[in-house]
């Protein structure tokens, strides 16, 4: 169903949760798809890709933020730059 400007809704299966300072599990999307972050958390964090021009996007303390992901198939591994330790997870386009 469109939402109200026309556009359809983002796909639960496209989106990452941020959860007690943990990524959601492995998401796979299509080249160039809109990746929804939601934060549940009551700090900032970003998603950052491990390598250099993947995508970085900064969600705020229980927020949303989106970000496109990359046109050419493959894994990207992601962490959060504000807190080492979040890492781990993976987004898949295929």
């Amino acid at each position: 169903m469109p939402s109200e400007n026309g556009s359809a809704p983002a796909s639960a299966a496209d989106t990452i949760t941020i959860q007690s300072f943990a990524f959601s599990g492995p998401l796979t999307v299509a080249p160039g798809a809109t990746v929804t972050v939601m934060n549940d958390d009551s700090v900032d964090h970003t998603v950052t890709a491990d390598s250099a021009g993947g995508f970085d996007v900064t969600v705020p303390a229980h927020g949303t933020a989106t970000f496109t992901a990359p046109k050419t198939p493959g894994s990207y591994a992601f962490h959060c730059s504000i807190h080492p330790s979040m890492k781990h997870s993976t987004l898949t386009v295929s």
